[in-house]
């Protein structure tokens, strides 16, 4: 008899529990509209949309042009003028002259112009393609990031349910007088604060869904991008010594410091070639009226002339901008080699990372999470029964949340150290 009326009971708490259950699940909004993507086409379209690297294209466009502008003459100058003799009485009559100048560059400065020109238009693809590293890279743990958010999301809100569904039992339990009321308190009191973990989750969940919008440069607002896959696909075998000599072959901005001293150099060259002297070439040619004094009558004539001028170019006394285009040079070699330097001690750092990342993710494969789900699961069972305190439940429910967390988190960490390192040694081969 004892028995029927405890079947009763169970059978009273679970019919409650479901309906219980369908009235507060709808409270976490997972029900907005989505566009599921994957990973290559998401980042082919941040290499194509995204609005910040499309900015950055144009500094190349914009050097391209300043080779134009460097390749530029100086202008020719045409003069036209008008003189009187200023004597009416005795009419001197007047007269029109016109002239044409031009200054002829010496040294060897338009060359140097267009050297210069050429050598910073490399340096802004040089520059374009570093931007382009950083950005597929950020992009990339972007990605990773929305799917770490759900799978805590996903986390939270079936221990949540977990616990909801306990509390919900306790109950019932404790209307039956089968527990206390303390007891029924806790576990209500439990599943109100996992609930309030549920929409922390859920809002980071989202902002990162909302991240991956702006870096795709999608501009309809109607739909969050929703991104597929999971953890795996990140396992990779490195040398160090490898890793370093990659990153000095490949990394963008080594080049562009590199780069930049060939920049510093060309602008060395254009300092000592500004200090030439130009010269100014002239030729021109005068009308003047006819003459009509009773004293020296003179007919009109038409004259030629051309001449040279030369600067006096007393500001080559002043060496400023040679001295400083020589602490340029200095400058520009003391950059490259603290590039090269950041570079070597990047990979070192991201490479110890991934090994300890690689570590922390196999150390799970022992099988850590199965036995904390198996624990929270005897302990919930044994509770049921009255076998087990609710204190025993909880800290088994804690326990399995934390090995959750821990297990999601060190393979998260695993593939973004992948990403960091493959971002230190400028390779690329990330694809899942």
């Amino acid at each position: 008899m004892i028995t029927t009326k405890k079947y009763i009971k169970s059978f009273l708490a679970l019919v409650l529990l479901s309906i219980s259950f369908v009235v507060k699940a709808q409270k976490i909004d997972t029900a907005f509209a989505k566009k599921p993507i994957d990973y290559a086409t998401y980042i082919n379209l941040v290499g194509k949309n995204n609005l910040a690297y499309s900015a950055e294209k144009f500094n190349v466009n914009i050097a391209d042009a300043a080779i134009q502008t460097a390749r530029i003459f100086p202008d020719p100058q045409l003069g036209f003028g008008w003189f009187d003799n200023g004597q009416k009485r005795m009419k001197l009559g007047y007269g029109f002259n016109s002239e044409v100048s031009w200054t002829l560059e010496m040294g060897g400065k338009r060359k140097a112009r267009i050297e210069v020109a050429r050598n910073q238009a490399q340096l802004s693809r040089l520059l374009l393609d570093d931007y382009f590293r950083n950005l597929r890279a950020d992009a990339t743990l972007a990605y990773l990031a929305a799917i770490q958010n759900r799978i805590v999301l996903d986390v939270e809100s079936n221990s949540y349910l977990q616990m909801k569904k306990l509390a919900e039992s306790d109950s019932i339990r404790f209307k039956l007088g089968v527990i206390t009321q303390v007891d029924a308190r806790q576990s209500k009191l439990e599943a109100g604060t996992m609930l309030n973990d549920v929409f922390s989750a859920e809002a980071d969940w989202k902002t990162s869904l909302a991240n991956l919008s702006l870096l795709s440069g999608k501009t309809k607002n109607d739909s969050l991008l929703y991104p597929k896959g999971d953890f795996s696909g990140f396992e990779r075998q490195f040398s160090l010594q490898d890793l370093v000599i990659e990153a000095q072959n490949n990394r963008a901005d080594l080049k562009a410091a590199l780069q930049s001293k060939h920049v510093s150099q060309s602008l060395l060259k254009q300092a000592k070639a500004d200090r030439a002297i130009d010269l100014g070439l002239s030729f021109g040619v005068n009308n003047a009226a006819y003459v009509r004094n009773t004293i020296a009558p003179t007919p009109g004539m038409t004259t030629v002339n051309a001449g040279i001028s030369i600067p006096l170019k007393f500001s080559n006394n002043r060496s400023g901008d040679l001295r400083a285009a020589q602490y340029g040079t200095l400058q520009a070699e003391t950059t490259y080699k603290q590039t090269e330097l950041q570079i070597q001690t990047e990979v070192t750092q991201a490479y110890f990372t991934y090994i300890a990342a690689q570590k922390q993710a196999d150390q799970f494969k022992s099988g850590l999470l199965t036995e904390a789900q198996a624990i929270l699961e005897g302990k919930i069972y044994s509770y049921k029964r009255g076998q087990s305190s609710l204190l025993e439940v909880l800290n088994a429910q804690r326990t399995y949340n934390d090995v959750q967390h821990d297990y999601y988190n060190a393979l998260y960490s695993y593939a973004v150290s992948l990403v960091e390192l493959e971002r230190a040694a400028g390779i690329w081969d990330i694809n899942f």
